[in-house]
């Protein structure tokens, strides 16, 4: 079975950027080989994460504001005396919401709902630029 593997660099603001990403996974999906298959989204670092959602920005704050009630930045975790960075509660979002996720795709075509989009969310304390790597596979 074909596998291509591609990668795509996204900038995430600090403390919960939110980017939709589905557009670049989609022509990345229709400039491969492979007609009909998966692609599976990974987000390199391990304070970024990778999920679906609706993106508007209503709900773009709402996730913030949720994740600030579970997992509030300005807590002092133990993590903190590691690296002095005080980026613990952006280590432990990123592991809540995790770094991956596969999406089938048919006829080159990503099948997500009407409302679904990929995005990537940038948890730490400064904007980053991220490398995600695309793992193509399936179908010639």
């Amino acid at each position: 079975m074909p596998v291509e593997t591609r990668e795509i660099s996204v900038t995430g603001k600090e403390d919960c950027g939110i980017v939709d990403i589905t557009e670049k996974i989609s022509e990345e999906v229709k400039n491969s080989k492979i007609r009909d298959g998966t692609v599976t989204v990974f987000c390199i670092g391990s304070t970024g994460a990778i999920t679906t959602m609706e993106f508007e920005p209503n709900l773009s704050k709402d996730v913030s504001e949720t994740l600030d009630k579970l997992i509030p930045l300005n807590k002092d975790y133990h993590h903190h005396k590691t690296w002095g960075d005080f980026n613990g509660g952006s280590h432990l979002r990123a592991l809540l919401v995790g770094p991956s996720l596969t999406v089938p795709f048919v006829e080159k075509r990503l099948t997500l709902g009407t409302w679904q989009q990929v995005v990537y969310i940038n948890f730490d304390r400064v904007e980053k630029v991220r490398k995600i790597v695309l793992q193509i596979i399936g179908e010639v």
